[in-house]
């Protein structure tokens, strides 16, 4: 099997090294930062939920009274101790990942690697050869031109997890995953907050229903949400950022500024296109095991065009580890792969959408049900949300779920396992789910679509205006 190169020390590249160090590769890993975890462990997924969370916790102790429970006058937050959390549990990760590579007998070189050849990496002025080689160099944030990012008023996500107070206010361009996290994050904290989306609803690879939900609810949190909006210009002073544009209202101003409308692919340093490696609207092509158009070279994670999620990375590396050592290995079904946003409240999905089903010609059979039915939600105090299941009509077989409201970022792992293994609506509302639990939703949507609704009464259908 030989020597594999894993260029990239993310989550995908990290994971696709270990497996390959399991299946007796010889594994180097190449990452250009000090510390391994590449943009999920120090600039994304983990600290932003670690801030996530503590505006959880904030958000639970200013419902406490509901609850019975006198919380006395004054409490605050402490930011700094939030932020040095955040950097605490960064760091603990980090260095569990060393250990790790250690344990798994993985060795790893620090420096920014390069193709020099087919077979070739440079690092540091050293070159090496491989039999096999991983491109799992990740992405990094993209900003338009007309946004003078500066990392104090105009801020990406890298600036803003870092930022060193709570700002008054905050613009939020880009309603996708990463601005609707920090939008809800902020607001809940107490900053007035508002989004501006250029398409006419936010979380726009999400069911409709879904993002209907999420931007009905948005008003609790003081959260104001603009669709259809463009912004043209940018002004920024000493004291604030003003946009203007298409859309927008007048004198649209706040302290600061986050730009979050995209990531684009690490591809500049890596010598792929001079190498030849085939390239399409900035992501390197593969085929269903992740080979490139040169077939030792494999590439995974945010530089080819799947989903850009950690998970998603992770089990390209695998796949590719994998097929290197000649196990044949079945190519990722990425209707599979779930999402989860982490905003207020949670998103999680998984499969077709409702109007994805239906552009496929397929006739469908929906099952909803309101958390705010279940017993969980309403002791926990989180009744806002709902599931719904997206079934073939004929076979019964689910096609997508769909979910939004607490802990749902969990949940959806029943929904990854039945959309997987295209299990049916008989075979969800018949597993016998504990009480009470909010995963009782699951259950309980399913028998919604098979005409059975047992612990709800959905509304009458609305008759048709004339």
């Amino acid at each position: 099997m030989g020597k594999a190169a894993i260029i990239g020390g993310g989550p995908g590249g990290y994971m696709a090294a270990i497996r390959a160090a399991q299946l007796g590769l010889e594994p180097v890993l190449f990452e250009k930062e000090a510390k391994l975890g590449g943009t999920c462990l120090h600039r994304g997924c983990i600290p932003t939920k670690a801030l996530v969370e503590a505006a959880n916790r904030w958000h639970e102790l200013s419902a406490a009274a509901e609850f019975g429970l006198n919380i006395p006058e004054g409490a605050a937050i402490a930011w700094d101790k939030v932020q040095s959390r955040k950097d605490a549990i960064v760091r603990r990760m980090s260095q569990g990942l060393d250990g790790l590579m250690k344990a798994q007998c993985v060795k790893v070189e620090h420096g920014t690697a390069t193709l020099a050849g087919s077979h070739t990496v440079s690092c540091g002025g050293q070159e090496w050869e491989f039999d096999h080689i991983i491109l799992a160099a990740g992405s990094e944030v993209a900003v338009p031109k007309v946004f003078p990012v500066d990392g104090e008023r105009v801020l990406t996500s890298d600036h803003l997890l870092a930022y060193p107070r709570i700002p008054q206010s905050l613009l939020v361009v880009g309603a996708g995953a990463v601005g609707m996290e920090f939008a809800a994050l902020f607001a809940r904290l107490g900053s007035q907050v508002t989004v501006i989306e250029a398409l006419e609803r936010i979380l726009p690879l999400e069911d409709e229903e879904v993002s209907a939900e999420v931007k009905r609810l948005a008003r609790k949190i003081g959260l104001k949400i603009i669709t259809g909006a463009a912004i043209e210009q940018v002004q920024v002073s000493a004291k604030a950022v003003a946009v203007s544009g298409p859309g927008l209202p007048d004198n649209l101003q706040a302290e600061i500024m986050l730009v979050a409308v995209g990531r684009r692919a690490n591809l500049a340093a890596l010598g792929a296109e001079q190498l030849g490696i085939a390239v399409e609207r900035g992501r390197i092509c593969v085929d269903e095991y992740m080979r490139t158009s040169i077939p030792h070279i494999y590439a995974i994670g945010d530089l080819v065009p799947t989903p850009q999620l950690a998970h998603v990375a992770s089990a390209e590396g695998i796949l590719a580890a994998e097929h290197i050592a000649g196990l044949n290995p079945q190519p990722l079904n990425y209707e599979a792969c779930p999402g989860a946003t982490y905003c207020w409240p949670e998103v999680a999905s998984v499969g077709l959408s409702e109007a994805k089903a239906k552009e496929r010609g397929l006739s469908v059979r929906l099952g909803k049900f309101p958390l705010a039915a279940l017993g969980k939600a309403n002791i926990i105090g989180a009744t806002e949300g709902f599931v719904k299941i997206v079934a073939d009509s004929a076979s019964h077989k689910v096609l997508g779920v769909h979910m939004v409201g607490a802990h749902v970022t969990d949940m959806v792992a029943e929904a990854v396992v039945a959309v997987r293994n295209g299990l049916t609506l008989e075979q969800l509302a018949h597993a016998v789910h504990p009480h009470p639990t909010l995963s009782e939703a699951m259950m309980e949507a399913a028998h919604s679509a098979l005409g059975q609704p047992l612990s709800y009464v959905p509304p009458a259908p609305r008759r048709a205006r004339n």
